[in-house]
């Protein structure tokens, strides 16, 4: 139970840092088409 706990905080910690990569990628995607446009 307690190994079972344990891989599913890694997962969702891994989730969480793909999640965080993901949006910083579109916030520099979003601020290169803004001084693109400028």
């Amino acid at each position: 139970m307690a190994y079972q706990k344990k891989k599913k905080t890694t997962f969702q910690k891994i989730t969480l840092v793909v999640a965080v990569i993901m949006i910083l990628l579109t916030l520099f995607a979003a601020f290169g088409a803004l001084f693109s446009i400028l």
